[in-house]
C-alpha cells in the first residue's frame, strides 16, 4: 500500500491540478496528451496496485437499478424540458428532430469513449484510493461530486458546473451502493444522453 503522502499528492495532481490546467490557454494536443497520460496512470494503478480485474460484478440487482434510474431520469427529464421550453425553446429536442443519425452516433461514442473512462477515474479509482481517508460518508460523496464538477470547469459555464455537481452526487451514491463501474456508467450515459437529446448538448461539448 502506498503512503498517505503519495496518495495525497496523487489526489492533488489528478483531481485538482490537471482539471484546472485545462482552463489555461495552451495547445489542445498537449491537453489531450496530459489527459491520456493521466488515464493511463489511473488504469495502471487500478490493475497493478489495487489489483482490480475488469469484470462485471455478480449478483447485480438489475430490477432495482432500472427502477431507481428511471425514476431519477423522469425527474431530470421534467426539470430540463421545462428549462429548455422557457429559456431556449428553439433548441428543444433540436438534434433528434433535425439530425437523428448524428444523435445515434454521438450517443454511442459518448457512452463508450467518454462516460466509462470518467466513471473509471471518478468513481472506481477515487473510491478505492481515497474513501478510507474520510470519516464521513456524506463529506466523501460531496468532495467526489465537487471534484467531478471541477473536471468540467474548462466549459466555463456555471450551469454545467451545477449539473455535473448534482450528477456527481447521484453517480457517487450509485457507486457507493453497487460498487459497479458498469451500473454507474449506464446511469451516467442515460442522464448525459438525455441532456443531449433535450437540447442542452452544446454547452456540454456535444456537437450539433
Amino acid at each position: 500500500m502506498q503512503s498517505l503522502r503519495y496518495r495525497l499528492v496523487e489526489f492533488f495532481i489528478v483531481f485538482i491540478l490537471i482539471p484546472i490546467s485545462f482552463v489555461l490557454e495552451f495547445q489542445l494536443w498537449i491537453k489531450l496528451l496530459i489527459g491520456l497520460l493521466g488515464f493511463i496512470y489511473v488504469v495502471y494503478v487500478l490493475l497493478k496496485v489495487e489489483n482490480n480485474k475488469f469484470k462485471i460484478r455478480q449478483h447485480i440487482n438489475w430490477t432495482q437499478f432500472w427502477q431507481r434510474t428511471f425514476i431519477k431520469l423522469f425527474v431530470v427529464a421534467i426539470i430540463t424540458t421545462i428549462y429548455m421550453y422557457v429559456v431556449d425553446y428553439k433548441n428543444l429536442l433540436i438534434v433528434i428532430k433535425s439530425k437523428p443519425m448524428l444523435w445515434v452516433a454521438i450517443l454511442f461514442i459518448y457512452s463508450v469513449f467518454s462516460v466509462y473512462p470518467q466513471e473509471l477515474v471518478y468513481r472506481t479509482f477515487f473510491f478505492q484510493r481515497y474513501e478510507s481517508l474520510f470519516r464521513s460518508n456524506a463529506l466523501f460523496i460531496l468532495v467526489n461530486a465537487a471534484l467531478f464538477s471541477l473536471a468540467h470547469i474548462f466549459f466555463r459555464n456555471i450551469l454545467v458546473m451545477v449539473l455535473t455537481f448534482v450528477g456527481g452526487i447521484l453517480f457517487a451514491l450509485t457507486f457507493k451502493k453497487t460498487k459497479s463501474t458498469l451500473l454507474v456508467s449506464i446511469e451516467h450515459a442515460i442522464y448525459g444522453s438525455w441532456l443531449f437529446t433535450v437540447g442542452m448538448g452544446e454547452m456540454l461539448g456535444f456537437p450539433n
